[in-house]
């Protein structure tokens, strides 16, 4: 039985292999890569001349997101497939995109109908309908929680969705 870790057979991945992959900033200490179609930003520290690097994750609340990310990363570094991202699904990001443009016609005036109208122009918004109306209650949440994203809960979309517990 042995009393430490042994070293990982075959290659490690080292600084060099990450500057040689960077789009900008190659001697500074945050790396700027684009791995086979993917974005990555990589921050340095300590002294790394040709050791394998390590990564630190923290232990908090965003530590499932950050082992994904890593994942990703690590995936994209040694060639093999990337899994796609699960903190932005098709539907988050056409639901974000939705919220900027509720925000966006409400800055300049628009009244929630009118923004219904243009988001969802399948349906009918007539005036008689319009207070009870399954896509006004929508357009309204949809400005509400556009206004969050504007005053710094874009960070949200940075998470996994999860659960409340």
């Amino acid at each position: 039985m042995q009393s430490g870790l042994a070293p990982p057979e075959g290659p490690h991945l080292t600084l060099e292999n990450l500057r040689a992959r960077a789009v900008r900033d190659r001697e500074a200490a945050l790396l700027r890569l684009d791995i086979h179609g993917e974005r990555f930003d990589v921050s340095l520290s300590g002294s790394m001349n040709g050791d394998a690097l390590a990564a630190v994750i923290p232990l908090d609340e965003m530590t499932p997101d950050r082992l994904t990310a890593l994942g990703r990363f690590w995936s994209a570094a040694t060639g093999r497939a990337v899994p796609p991202d699960p903190r932005m699904t098709p539907q988050r990001l056409r639901r974000a995109r939705q919220m900027l443009r509720a925000i966006d016609a409400r800055e300049t005036g628009a009244t929630y109908r009118t923004i219904a109208q243009f988001l969802f122009p399948q349906h009918e918004n007539d005036a008689a309908s319009w207070v009870g109306s399954a896509i006004r209650e929508t357009t309204i949440r949809l400005a509400r929680d556009g206004m969050k994203l504007v005053h710094g809960g874009y960070r949200a979309l940075l998470r996994r969705p999860r659960r409340e517990r």
